[in-house]
This record gives structure tokens, C-alpha cells and sequence, in this order.
């Protein structure tokens, strides 16, 4: 029970979530209910979540991906109504498995990932530096735009780790990235590479940044097709050029 909204009122939106209602009313309430739940919660308060959460958690195992992909694309709203002690009780296992569903649901996940992983504790948001790997994979391969996206994140991402954890864990995918079939997905990769130097260097964690370098080099510079070379010199036009070429012609000599 609560007093902010008229009890009859939500309990008719509660009723609606009901999977049964979905087969005999409408095939789409549920997704309408997904959509306007954050608005819902907001009014409610923090201090009433309990009257959501069971609702929110059916929702969230709805046989329809739409459900699902509507929770997605909005849980990190939810996060900043609940407060970081909820949001890691209630909305982290759901979090993990909207990570797990189809690339229809994940999107909605990682079009937001750094406004969801900022409102973590730091150990918590550290765990999920073995999953982002995880996004390079897609159900569908053609899917280049959902890599793209990945890349944009990962830059945002940058700030909310340490220049250890960058170097261990990130570093691979956007070299991953960078050697992507499609263009745009390697152009946007390029800023990811440049971003992660200005984060070493930032830090004065120069020689993670000379390593990094290094493998550039030995990756791009000397790669055997013209599209890795290519790389390299577009790499350093992004806006390392003075940088990349100085320790080039190091490596060189």
C-alpha cells in the first residue's frame, strides 16, 4: 500500500502486466506497461519500489522480446530513481540478463551501458569488464551497427576504469574493432585507440602507452595488407599524429 497514487489506479496498472491479459485484451499492454513503468516508479518514489518490483521482474521475463528490449533501453532511468543500493539488489540480475537475450534486447543495454555502469560501486562495475568482450559477438554478423555502438560506449567507458584495467581488458577490443569489416565501424574504432593513449598518457601511465604503441605498429604499420596500413596512418590523423610519429620513427631506428 502507498498513498501517492490512488490504490485502485495502480492496482489496475499492475493488473495489466498479467501475461494472461495479454492472450484475451491486447498483445501489446505489456509492452505499454514496460514503457511507462520508469514514469510510474518515478511518481511512486524509491520508497515504494516494493509495490514494482514483482511487476518490473514478470515484465522482465516476458516471452515478448519487445517487453524485454523496452525494459532495456530504459533500466539505467530506473537506476538513477532507485539509487544504488536497489538498483544493485533488484536491477543488476535483470541488468545480466537483458546482457544475455538477443541483440534486439542487448542493444537497448548497451546504447545506455555507461550511464548504467557510472551508478555502479567501483567492484561491481569492475565485474563486468569480462562481459564487454561479449559485445563484439552478434547473432547476426551484418549487424555492423551495433559494433559501432559498442566503439562509442567504450570511450565513454574509458573514464570509469583505471589504466590497468583499460590496458588488460579494453585494449584487445578496440583492436578487435579496428580491423572490422565495415568502414564506419573502423573509423569510430580509431577514436576509440586514441582515446585510450590520451587515458595512459593522462595518467602518466606512459609505458602502457608506449606498449600499446608498439603493438599499433607492429599490427598496422607493418601489416601486410594495405587496409592495416592504412589504419596506422589514419590512426594517427584522428589526433595522435606528432605522438605516433615520433615513437614510429623510434621504432624505426
Amino acid at each position: 500500500l502507498q498513498d501517492i497514487i490512488p490504490q485502485p489506479l495502480l492496482d489496475q496498472y499492475l493488473s495489466m502486466t498479467d501475461p494472461a491479459r495479454a492472450q484475451t485484451v491486447d498483445t501489446e499492454i505489456a509492452k505499454h506497461c514496460a514503457y511507462s513503468l520508469p514514469g510510474v516508479a518515478l511518481t511512486l518514489g524509491r520508497q515504494n519500489w516494493h509495490c514494482l518490483k514483482d511487476t518490473y521482474e514478470t515484465l522482465a521475463s516476458d516471452v515478448q522480446w519487445k517487453v524485454r528490449r523496452t525494459l532495456a533501453f530504459s533500466i539505467h532511468e530506473l537506476a538513477v530513481i532507485l539509487g544504488d543500493q536497489l538498483t544493485a539488489a533488484d536491477l543488476v540480475p535483470i541488468f545480466n540478463g537483458f546482457l544475455k537475450d538477443l541483440d534486439e534486447v542487448r542493444i537497448g543495454v548497451l546504447k545506455h551501458l555507461y550511464d548504467f555502469l557510472k551508478l555502479l560501486h567501483a567492484d561491481k562495475r569492475r565485474e563486468y569488464l569480462y562481459q564487454l568482450q561479449e559485445f563484439v559477438v552478434t547473432d547476426n554478423s551484418r549487424n555492423w551497427r551495433f559494433r559501432y555502438e559498442l566503439a562509442e560506449q567504450l570511450i565513454l567507458i574509458l573514464e570509469l576504469y583505471n589504466p590497468n584495467d583499460v590496458y588488460d581488458y579494453l585494449r584487445h577490443i578496440a583492436l578487435t574493432l579496428c580491423s572490422d569489416k565495415v568502414s564506419e565501424v573502423r573509423w569510430i574504432s580509431f577514436k576509440l585507440v586514441v582515446a585510450i593513449l590520451q587515458k595512459f598518457f593522462a595518467n602518466s601511465a606512459n609505458a602502457l602507452g608506449l606498449n600499446f604503441i608498439s603493438e599499433l605498429v607492429v599490427r598496422f604499420r607493418h601489416c601486410s595488407k594495405w587496409v592495416g596500413r592504412q589504419a596506422f596512418a589514419f590512426i594517427c590523423q584522428v589526433g595522435m599524429f606528432s605522438l605516433c610519429f615520433c615513437v614510429y620513427m623510434k621504432f624505426e631506428a
